[in-house]
């Protein structure tokens, strides 16, 4: 996923300098993640108001997350800077699915295909659909190069069908599951698939996914190495304690989503709505500032990877711990994701957008929202 944080890193203007200096790294950013240990360590099962408290402490340890990364992203550059944030998005939800699947439950089986399935329908149909509104509204249209969008896709549809639909037509194994060696296949293959796209991303084609930035803030210079080291640091204790605090929440998660009478499969939205929540950030604020080159990479190239990596993580880890895990959708599922996929292509068909892209991809979500709920 390609998409510039520079934008977001704390600056302030030195009037003895032509270019923006960087203050040291603000002090939240490093107190969150600490205090969300803290409230780890000291235990939230059973209590109501430690749950909310962690619940918060999440959410700010998140917030810390996408700031140290975004401070690392303006380092290393582009377009290597916001492959840094796709992996440590595709981390934390690789380490929310693994504990998770771990613990058991009756619904383990099948978290991973829940969870991955409502990122790619959250950032297909939610992620694009506000940054093509937002952009709409304030810009009324938005430009970006087509051959990212059709790189990306191309490489996102085939992943998918290989993950997510073919194993419902295979004959080895009841159906929507892969025996080992077609789990193995297929684990190689998503990684491939993957692969080859940072190597076109990042080396053969890279100018496919360069934005052009008008805003000064993006030509501001780099932090001190010591900082970007430091944000690394702060990067991986976030990135810990997200994946802690939100073990440790699963059991009250899911408890509430019963005591809706939900499906269990709503657990998934909420596990992937949390960890896309610092690139989400980004790609909106990205679209805001009439970039939508930067928003639409970040979106994709957050897809990409959030099933392209977690898949082979996933079945790894099944395979070395003989867990059962079934990938196959349901048939309402599969009309629902090509739906969202053939509406995607031809929003993105021209080159530029309007506001109605953005509305009829974010009615798409709603129609998989509340046919989670209402099943």
């Amino acid at each position: 996923m390609v998409g510039s944080l520079k934008t977001q890193t704390n600056l302030t203007f030195n009037p003895n300098m032509t270019k923006p200096t960087h203050n040291p790294l603000p002090i939240w950013s490093i107190v969150l993640p600490i205090a969300a240990w803290l409230v780890y360590f000291i235990g939230i099962k059973g209590s109501v108001p430690l749950q909310l408290i962690g619940g918060a402490m999440l959410i700010g340890s998140v917030l810390s997350a996408v700031h140290h990364a975004e401070v690392v992203a303006h380092k290393v550059g582009e377009p290597f800077g916001t492959i840094i944030l796709a992996l440590a998005i595709t981390v934390l939800e690789v380490g929310l699915i693994v504990s998770m699947m771990m613990g058991g439950g009756s619904n383990a089986a099948y978290l991973a295909r829940d969870t991955v399935f409502a990122a790619i329908m959250l950032i297909l149909t939610g992620l694009l659909g506000v940054c093509l509104l937002i952009g709409g509204l304030k810009h009324r249209e938005q430009f970006f190069n087509k051959k990212s969008v059709s790189t990306a896709l191309v490489t996102l549809i085939s992943i998918l069908v290989l993950t997510l639909v073919l194993p419902n037509f295979t004959t080895s194994t009841p159906s929507g599951s892969y025996n080992t060696a077609q789990l193995l296949f297929i684990a190689v293959a998503s990684f491939v698939l993957y692969f080859s796209f940072i190597l076109t991303q990042t080396v053969r084609h890279r100018d496919y996914f360069l934005a052009d930035d008008e805003d000064v803030n993006h030509h501001a210079e780099p932090p001190s190495a010591q900082i970007a080291l430091a944000s690394l640091v702060c990067l991986v204790v976030c990135l810990g304690v997200v994946i802690a605090l939100a073990k440790a929440l699963s059991p009250a998660i899911e408890s509430m989503v019963v005591s809706w009478g939900a499906p269990k499969a709503l657990v998934g939205v909420i596990i992937a709505a949390v960890v896309l929540m610092p690139e989400s950030l980004a790609a909106l604020t990205a679209a805001r500032r009439n970039r939508l080159q930067t928003s639409i990479n970040l979106a994709l190239g957050s897809a990409l990877a959030s099933i392209g990596l977690t898949i082979p993580a996933v079945a790894l880890v099944c395979l070395i711990y003989d867990i059962d895990v079934v990938l196959g959708l349901d048939a309402k599922s599969m009309l629902l994701l090509g739906l969202s996929t053939f509406t995607v292509m031809l929003s993105l068909h021209y080159g530029k957008t309007n506001m109605l892209y953005g509305i009829v991809l974010l009615v798409n979500l709603a129609a998989y929202v509340f046919t989670v709920i209402v099943p």
